[in-house]
């Protein structure tokens, strides 16, 4: 049993995270900043394990740091700014906490080696996904135009004009770095991996693909897609979706996120490995966000289609499984639609801020949406 580290520990994922190493017999320390964008007002999360212990501050202090790596034993660094659309204007935020932050965070585990880290690193660094051609050979680079609103191909085609097929995207997908939180993340892996093996420490990346369950920051419009959806249906309006919402996604419920952590932490097998953490099923954005409708009881709340892109979108990504399966024996154990009855039960008891409209007008003034 080791002392463990958790770097934005407090947020969703990393409460689950935090649950998933007590049960195992763990001591685990959260270093979060609790920002009023994901936690409002908190002094401390109400569901944050009590056995945790907080030590409020930026993961870009290096005292703060240092002080939270004292007696510690492995690191499982989830700490960053998340959100596609919005790190195409809040450049200089989203690089300094996540590059700037993982950067200070490995200058001080110099002094204070640990056996491993386990960094989060996002299916978004794929760009699109994995594709074939109708000559059934891979596309690893596919690419749509520019899109205009006279224009509604979505679809990536390949050099000859003709349609794509997504397929599930393997860790050997060359990255495609369509974002500043995708250029992040893949910061963050490659400071990871560089990091660990000459200081004598063990380094695994997981690339999350969508996550979803009980305790996202409803209020938050740059999180999860369940939550946002979760937030309008909450307060009364239709889910807004861009694009046509064809577009395709593998949810994965924050519970098999959390047990992938805490086995990637602890198999030998593991080291030096980056796997992808998906369910291995690929659902479209429509079917995602009218089958919450109905478990919230709105099933007249048919989704509002934008027909409209984000810069930094994607068309299709889901995940292959397979290296994970093989190499830590990971597959998803959530129903999807046990999953989406118990996030509608959580949803029913809180309350939320509906900021999607403004989210959006933010992205439109900056001609981000098109």
């Amino acid at each position: 049993m080791e002392n463990i580290l958790v770097t934005g520990g407090a947020g969703f994922i990393g409460r689950q995270v935090c649950r998933e190493l007590l049960t195992r017999g763990h001591a685990v320390r959260v270093l979060d900043n609790l920002i009023e964008q994901v936690h409002g007002n908190e002094e401390r999360p109400a569901d944050l394990d009590p056995q945790v212990e907080l030590i409020r501050a930026d993961v870009r202090n290096g005292n703060a740091v240092e002080r939270a790596l004292q007696g510690v034993d492995s690191v499982i660094h989830l700490a960053a700014e998340v959100g596609v659309g919005q790190s195409m204007y809040e450049v200089e935020r989203y690089t300094s906490v996540n590059d700037v932050g993982t950067a200070v965070l490995f200058e001080r585990l110099i002094d204070h080696p640990v056996r491993r880290v386990v960094t989060a690193s996002s299916m978004s660094i794929y760009g699109e996904g994995l594709y074939r051609d109708q000559d059934g050979q891979p596309v690893q680079d596919a690419e749509r135009g520019a899109v205009r609103d006279d224009q509604k191909v979505w679809e990536p085609l390949d050099r000859l004009g003709r349609p794509l097929a997504p397929v599930a995207t393997p860790e050997w997908k060359r990255p495609h770095l369509a974002s500043i939180y995708a250029l992040n993340k893949y910061v963050q892996e490659r400071t990871t991996h560089i990091m660990t093996a000459p200081y004598g420490m063990e380094g695994v990346c997981l690339r999350l693909f969508n996550v979803y369950g009980p305790g996202q920051a409803l209020s938050n419009p740059y999180t999860g897609v369940l939550a946002i959806f979760a937030s309008r249906l909450l307060n009364g309006q239709k889910p807004m979706i861009f694009e046509d919402g064809g577009q395709r996604r593998d949810f994965v419920h924050v519970s098999d996120v959390g047990r992938a952590f805490a086995d990637a932490l602890e198999l030998p097998q593991a080291a030096g490995g980056t796997f992808n953490i998906g369910s291995g099923r690929d659902r479209s954005v429509t079917e995602v966000a009218q089958a919450l409708a109905a478990a919230m009881g709105k099933n007249d709340a048919e989704p509002e289609i934008v027909g409209k892109a984000r810069t930094g979108d994607i068309r299709h990504c889901f995940c292959d499984t397979t290296l994970a399966a093989e190499t830590l024996g990971f597959h998803a154990r959530q129903d999807f639609e046990q999953g989406l009855a118990e996030l509608a039960e959580w949803v029913a008891r809180q309350t939320a801020d509906d900021r999607v409209a403004e989210a959006r007008a933010e992205l439109e003034a900056r001609g981000l949406v098109a």
